[in-house]
């Protein structure tokens, strides 16, 4: 199993990568490990000296590790990205491990940097998108064991754990820091708190309906 799962993080991650510089523009040198002691503002991470560079600023260790899905949603997400390897600066892709408790979700979110490609390695997942206004059409579909879903740029989507079992998948993003928008924390968690009688009237609900909301982020 343990090499299953190393050959196929590969196998997605490589292909996944075709697509990512069409996002993130091409490295100029072999590599830019991130310097994560520098205060320089880029659009990315300073470069670290490459005489400095080893071995384990392109690794990360613990994917094969069941995530703790003991909470109010019922799944766990890994990434591996920028943050976890500074080797992968620059270079327009990282990674993610979802596991999921028997009907957990990874709840409607988006990644304003990046496509995402998902594949089952572990029991079947509901996964779904939603496209664009006017038509907010959902596109659906439950995947299996070996299956492959792609999530485009920028677009509200979620999965969910439609088993009795638990479920597990890995997922590539065509950006090294591809960022994530959870619809339901953004619109009722910011912080400071947008107006309830602002989202009363973009829900079309009571506003002391929303005002419970908030008061739960």
């Amino acid at each position: 199993m343990a090499k299953y799962l190393i050959l196929l993080s590969l196998a997605v991650v490589f292909t996944f990568s075709c697509v990512a510089f069409a996002y993130e523009p091409s490295p100029l040198q072999d590599f830019c490990v991130a310097d994560t002691t520098s205060s320089a503002r880029v659009n990315g991470l300073a470069c670290k000296d490459p005489m400095k560079v080893q071995a384990d600023d392109f690794f990360f260790g613990g994917l094969h590790i069941p995530g703790n899905t003991s909470n109010v949603v019922g799944s766990s997400l890994q990434p591996v990205n920028v943050a976890q390897i500074p080797g992968l600066n620059t270079l327009g892709v990282s990674m993610v491990r979802l596991d999921f408790a028997p009907w957990g979700i990874n709840p409607p979110h988006t990644h304003p940097r990046a496509s995402e490609i998902i594949t089952v390695l572990e029991g079947s997942l509901e996964v779904g998108f939603v496209t664009s206004n006017p038509e907010n059409r959902l596109i659906t579909k439950v995947i299996q064991k070996g299956d492959v879903f792609v999530f485009p740029v920028g677009l509200v989507h979620f999965e969910r754990n439609v088993g009795y079992g638990n479920a597990m998948a890995l997922a590539a993003l065509s950006s090294q820091n591809p960022g994530a928008i959870t619809i339901a924390k953004a619109a009722f968690g910011s912080n400071p708190s947008i107006s309830s009688d602002i989202l009363a009237k973009a829900f079309q609900v009571d506003k002391k309906i929303v005002e419970q909301i908030q008061w739960k982020f």
